[in-house]
This record gives structure tokens, sequence and C-alpha cells, in this order.
């Protein structure tokens, strides 16, 4: 099990409202001027930045004070509502069980909430090594291994919710923010990019057109505003839209070789084969989309990506902190697969097996964030950010959008930075893109 972050500032708001009803109910004195702002963990940019992970603590247990380790994990013995009158360190975090718990700024603890994983460790939920991610659960799925310690390819590790600027630079500098910021909740991302066996379940179950389609207004965020999902830029007032049944026509994910930009790259095969780890590319933005929405998840949004890559308010120079990337193992990129480059990248054979670069692990661990393959994001793309953003996406009427953002770095470019973005035209198959879902915390 992994050792995890704070719980973010949601869970700490939470905490602070629990602590005043206890506070209500007890009669103990009441805290009055509270700024709102208040938060605990990675929260925003007042809060102090740390940076410079490496590879030994790219997987880091976050910036929470007091954690408990996993040994003096608590036997679940408080009271039925997960929360006792015991006094504790402001910050400080403990397990409830398999619940993590969290210590309110009054000194109390609040309730306990329970993990998707069903399990948890250091005051914070283990991510779940399988989900409810259809594309592990088929005869493929079930059997394949996207690590070499034969974790599966499913694992969704939960990322806390927080601020950041978007437009940031760090050349060594602690993550200089510029004039975009951005406040993003928490969510899990899919610790590896789409692989080929993954995407083979999807094609099964979409069987040619008369099998799975999305159901029209699938795919939103409904965590978040009361289900309505996202704040749509692009129209004031309004919310993410959803899966829209016009773009069923749109996936075809058969003709994805054959259609690709350069088909040598294709890592699609018709059938089971040698590819099955690499990751899927080549597959157009509507089908990126439809099988995050069969897969139980949803095309995480700009923000959402640059967030985790960035590991939030740290806005890491790289996404596993400041290590220059002296090897393949932090990032795959600049046709240096496997090893070195061997006369230019020329097909798949400069293509990884997803998560091979092991010391690029992100702040939350997902591996791949740069390097390897680019990943489409949700948010039609446009040159400046839109804003504000909270919990925000760029979603304009379809009729309109000529390209969508992707981030992230395919394995023949040299740009490493999380900051940076691009946009790929609509329709189009590019054999540098691939896919990474987001899903509900």
């Amino acid at each position: 099990m992994r050792d995890r972050p704070g719980l973010g500032s949601i869970r700490a708001r939470s905490a602070l409202v629990a602590a005043l009803a206890a506070c209500l109910l007890t009669g103990c004195p009441v805290v009055l001027g509270l700024s709102e702002s208040y938060e605990l963990g990675d929260a925003g940019p007042d809060v102090a930045i740390v940076h410079g992970h490496d590879a030994s603590d790219a997987k880091g247990s976050g910036s929470g004070s007091g954690k408990k380790d996993a040994s003096t994990k608590d036997s679940g013995s408080g009271s039925g509502s997960g929360s006792d009158a015991a006094t504790c360190t402001p910050g400080e975090e403990r397990c409830l069980g398999e619940a993590p718990q969290a210590c309110s700024a009054l000194g109390v603890w609040a309730a306990a909430e329970s993990c998707i994983s069903g399990t948890c460790s250091n005051g914070a939920c283990d991510p779940p090594t399988t989900t409810d991610a259809l594309s592990c659960a088929g005869p493929g799925g079930t059997t394949m291994t996207c690590a070499s310690d034969g974790t599966g390819c499913c694992a969704s590790p939960e990322i806390p919710g927080g601020t950041y600027d978007r437009t940031y630079t760090n050349t060594g500098d602690g993550g200089v923010g510029g004039t975009e910021p951005a406040t993003v909740s928490g969510l899990r991302l899919d610790e590896y990019s789409v692989t080929v066996g993954r995407f083979r379940e999807y094609v099964n179950a979409w069987s040619a057109g008369a099998g799975y389609t999305p159901a029209a207004g699938s795919g939103k965020h409904t965590h978040l505003n009361g289900g309505k999902g996202l704040a749509n830029s692009a129209t004031p007032g309004a919310y993410e839209p959803g899966w829209a049944t016009a773009d069923n026509a749109s996936v075809v994910p058969t003709d994805a070789a054959s259609a690709c930009n350069n088909p040598a790259y294709a890592t699609w095969t018709s059938a089971i084969g040698p590819n099955e780890r690499l990751p899927i590319n080549c597959v157009t933005w509507w089908e990126a989309y439809a099988f995050c929405i069969w897969d139980g998840g949803f095309l995480p949004t700009e923000a959402e990506w640059e967030y985790a890559a960035a590991g939030g308010s740290e806005q890491l120079e790289y996404a596993w902190g400041a290590a220059a990337p002296t090897s393949d193992a932090y990032a795959v990129y600049g046709c240096n697969y496997p090893g070195g480059d061997s006369g230019g990248c020329t097909t798949t054979a400069s293509i990884a097996p997803v998560g091979f670069a092991t010391l690029g692990v992100a702040r939350w661990g997902q591996l791949d964030l740069i390097g390897n393959m680019e990943q489409w994001t949700l948010d039609a793309y446009t040159a400046t950010y839109p804003a504000p953003c909270v919990d925000c996406a760029n979603l304009p009427d379809e009729s309109t959008v000529t390209a969508r953002t992707v981030r992230g770095t395919y394995f023949g470019s040299s740009d490493l930075n999380p900051w940076l973005r691009n946009d790929r035209p609509v329709p189009g198959r590019y054999y540098g893109v691939g896919i990474r879902c987001a899903r509900s915390p």
C-alpha cells in the first residue's frame, strides 16, 4: 500500500464545519472570524510551496502534519458518527478502521469518510488496485499487468483538490505563478494511459456499432455542482453537457490503424499481439471520450490534467519534481526509447509499454503524464485560458469546435514541462495522442 498525501482543502473545510457543530453541542467557545480560505494540505497559493521531488519521494506522503504511521492505525473505537471528543493536533490525520479522519482547526476529530479502495493507511485512502473499470474486467483485462510488481492496469489514485496557476513556470525558481489561477476539486486520475489491451475490451463491447454506445448526457463530472458537472466556461451560468448521441457516428475505433496520420506508429492491431501493453493511439477525441464513459469515468479537463502533472500548488518543473531526466526511466521522449536514439523514430518500437518510466512518477502516483504519449482532454482549445476557473472546462457548442486540447509529451518530442499545451484538430487520429481517464473521488 502506498503512502498517500493529505486529504486536501475540501475535507479540511468539512472537518471545520463538523468541529463547529460539535462546539454547538458541547458548549465549547465559538471561534469567530475564521478565514474562508483556511485549508489543509495542498490547498492553494497561500500554502507554503514544497518542490523538488525526486524518484525517492515522488509518491510522498503529502503536506499534512502529524500523520500517523500505518502501525498506529486507529482500531475504529470512535463513536458511531465517526468522530469523538478527544483532542488532536490540527492537521493530524489517522485511520478510523478503514476510513481516513482529519483533525480540525479546533483540535477535534471530524467525521471519518469511506475509502473507495476500502482500505486506509497513514491517514489516507489507499489507491485501489482494481476499480469498477470495465476495461480490466474482461478476459484480457483481468490478466493484464502494467508494472513489474504485477500491478493491474486500472489503478486510479485519488488526487486532493486545490488551487494552482495554469501559467506558472519553474526552472528551479520554485514554481512562479502567472495570472491564471484554477481551482480543482478532488478526483481520481488513472495511474496509466489506456493500453491497447484495455481498448480492445471496449472495441469488443462496441461490437462494430451494434453494441455499446454512451447514453445522452453521460460522461459528466457528476460529483460536482449537485450532479450538473463542471462549470462551462464557454457559456456563463451553464454546466457540462455530457455526451451528445449525434457523436455516436464518430466512434469507429476499428479504423484506428488505417486512418492514423502515420500508420507506421499505430499501436492498434486487429488481433491480440505484442502491443497489448503499449498505449493506444490514433483514436479520435470522440472515441477517447466514449471509452472513458464506458470504462466508468470521464475525460479529465485541461485544468485537472495540469494540476496532477504540476503536483498541485507545488507547481513542479517536471511531473516527477526537479530532477533532470537523465535517462528514459524518467520519461520516454526525444526518440530515446529503448535507451537511446538508434536512427530516429520510425515504428512502434519507439513507444514504450505504459509505466516503463518508473522514475517519472507524479506526486499522486500517475505515470507517463509526461512522455510516451500525449493525452486528450475534455476542453475545446482556445489560445487563452477561460477565466475564472473553478472546476471549469471550455465546452462551446460542438458545431463550433475546431480543435481539442491535448496535454503531455509524446515519444518523439522533448517538451517536458507540465504547463505546456497543444491543440489537435477534430476530427483526427494522431500517432502521438492517446487516452487517460479520470473518475469521481
